[in-house]
């Protein structure tokens, strides 16, 4: 069995549910359900005897031993994390609460747990924090990518907590032998995507008629990374990674924002045509968010080299996906988007417009 952090978040939700369409092995899905975690998209395993979801706060350390002791999992993936950027800058207290304080009250249960195990079990036991490229801070455009060895420059409360909770996972491996794996990845994209990111975001708006709010001029550079492509990354660290290490995971695609937001409007132009005019019609300008880093890169040929992992989607067929996914599941969409995350977007963009 192997225990999940975040379990109903984007990423999380994804690498469940893929999971299960490839194994057979047991989860333990632990989530909060903050107003980015929803139960409902983890519906297909409501009635999997295999799927046990635990509503529980990985800063509740009574909660996450009770967990450990009964299922005693051979592994954790930690995908639980607060990850928005704008919402570190007008909070950043929860976001130091759960990846920090969560990072570090899981890793001592973890701790605990690893413990108890005879010593096969202990060296079969991996513990995989999911992180991010923010960590590394911003490129100009001459810059080479992020490797694993790029030194750690955080710009953002979000980033600067995320950087937090690796050094917390290097560190207990390195003073305690604990058998930990890092993966930082690069902007994900695909179904289940809470929408206040940049593609879901633009998806919704410009279905509803509303703006297409860019920031800034629209020049900053992201690596685009289908989700698909990270869960099977993970699923590779996981089984073969070398402990200790980290891994880079990156699509090879990096793209300007308002690149990503023209794109996307030419799809729904195809796909769901306007009565007249484009959806690129739309697009705005608003004022950018403080500290907005220019570019990210991910060199991702470590993990090839030592894995044989490469993304198998490019950014148009990643994309082209996504657009087709929120186009024919609307009612998810409709579900999530709460009175809270209205009151989120509409104080969020507001302030820029």
């Amino acid at each position: 069995m192997i225990l999940v952090t975040g379990g109903a978040g984007f990423i999380g939700a994804n690498f469940v549910l893929d999971w299960f369409r490839q194994s057979d092995e047991p989860v333990v899905n632990v989530d909060k359900l903050t107003y980015a975690g929803n139960y409902g998209t983890l519906k297909p395993l409501h009635d999997n005897p295999r799927h046990v979801f635990a509503r529980v706060d990985i800063c509740d350390r009574t909660a996450l031993d009770t967990l450990f002791a009964e299922h005693r999992p051979r592994a954790v993936l930690h995908f639980a994390a607060e990850s928005h950027v704008d919402r570190s800058i007008h909070g950043p207290a929860d976001f130091v609460q759960t990846n920090v304080i969560g990072t570090f009250t899981l890793l001592e249960a973890a701790r605990q747990h690893w413990s108890t195990l005879d010593a096969a079990g202990q060296a079969a036991f991996r513990f995989l924090h999911v992180s991010t490229d923010e960590v590394f801070g911003s490129l100009s455009a001459a810059d080479q990518p992020f490797s694993e060895t790029t030194p750690y420059a955080p710009n953002s409360p979000y980033s600067a907590s995320k950087a937090g909770s690796d050094h917390l996972v290097r560190a207990w491996h390195h003073t305690y032998g604990m058998p930990t794996l890092t993966t930082n990845c690069s902007n994900n994209y695909g179904p289940y995507q809470f929408p206040e990111k940049l593609i879901p975001l633009m998806i919704a708006n410009a279905l509803a008629g509303e703006p297409l709010p860019v920031y800034g001029d629209g020049q900053n550079v992201r690596d685009w990374l289908y989700v698909g492509d990270h869960c099977s990354a993970i699923r590779e660290v996981l089984a073969r990674g070398r402990v200790g290490e980290t891994y880079n995971v990156g699509g090879w695609n990096e793209k300007k924002n308002l690149e990503v937001v023209h794109t996307l409007c030419d799809l729904l132009d195809q796909s769901r045509p306007k009565a007249a005019g484009s959806y690129r019609d739309q697009i705005t300008y608003v004022k950018d968010r403080p500290g907005h880093d220019r570019r990210y890169a991910i060199d991702a040929r470590k993990l090839e080299r030592e894995l044989g992992w490469k993304p198998a989607e490019t950014f148009e067929t990643g994309l082209a996906k996504t657009v087709r996914w929120y186009l024919d599941n609307q009612h998810w969409v409709d579900e999530v988007a709460s009175g809270d995350y209205r009151k989120w977007v509409e104080t969020n963009y507001a302030r820029r417009a």
